[in-house]
């Protein structure tokens, strides 16, 4: 897909991933718009993924800010770390269905009503509509001790990807997800340098965390990429979870 002049939806987009990903596109043409919790700069929408008002208002503002919406990229979620079983008992359940109600089912919200609103696109000289880009996680392959929830939504992420590109194959909308691995975001800001420094020694090659900035770049680099399509892309530096 040509980025340059399209509107893109990037959820979780005032910070972290989302962030480095709308000022990526903005810097190539693109016009991204954004749906966060936080608030974020125009064109934004703050509101939550879980909401289906929230995210059609957002995929009305592309809409009627830039013609139609051509692509979302998802980085909206949040991360959990609770034992199934600790030393206060089992986990309660309200637990569990949080995370997977916030990265699973806020995930399939967006997807169900940017989808629909990328089928009413004309074609390009592809066939193509628009690009769905998920974020899952290399939890949702190599899930820790205590990752029980959040490793399940994000293997939930991968698991709608191929059967969604499927589903949209006709109306020329591809679905495309990735994994990172250990990104020096927002989620990791509170831990002291030195502890960040160790995490990022654990990835065989290069030897840090990874910077948003990356991600962007692949996000932008699917976006362009008509044959990349169905597929879970780890983005890790090769890097393989040990158990805890």
């Amino acid at each position: 897909m040509q980025i340059s002049g399209k509107a893109i939806l990037v959820t979780g987009g005032a910070s972290g991933l989302g962030a480095a990903t709308a000022a990526a596109l903005s810097a190539v043409g693109a016009h991204p718009c954004i749906l966060d919790l936080q608030s974020a700069p125009a064109p934004s929408v703050q509101g939550s993924i879980t909401s289906p008002d929230d995210v059609q208002r957002a995929i009305q503002l592309a809409i009627e800010t830039h013609g139609a919406l051509h692509g979302v990229v998802h980085c909206a979620g949040l991360a959990a770390a609770q034992r199934t079983v600790g030393k206060d008992g089992p986990l309660p359940l309200a637990d569990f269905e949080r995370v997977v109600h916030v990265n699973l089912i806020g995930a399939f919200n967006v997807v169900r009503l940017a989808a629909a609103a990328m089928m009413q696109n004309a074609p390009d000289a592809e066939g193509e509509r628009g690009v769905i880009i998920l974020t899952s996680s290399i939890a949702a392959f190599d899930g820790q001790i205590g990752q029980a929830a959040y490793a399940a939504s994000k293997a939930g992420i991968a698991g709608l990807t191929l059967p969604l590109a499927r589903e949209f194959a006709r109306s020329g909308i591809r679905v495309v997800s990735i994994a990172p691995g250990l990104f020096d975001t927002p989620l990791l800001a509170a831990l002291p340098m030195a502890v960040k420094e160790q995490l990022g020694a654990t990835v065989p090659f290069p030897s840090r965390l990874g910077r948003p900035e990356e991600y962007a770049q692949l996000a932008l680099a699917i976006l362009a990429n008509s044959m990349l399509n169905g597929e879970t892309i780890r983005l890790d530096g090769a890097l393989r979870m040990p158990p805890k």
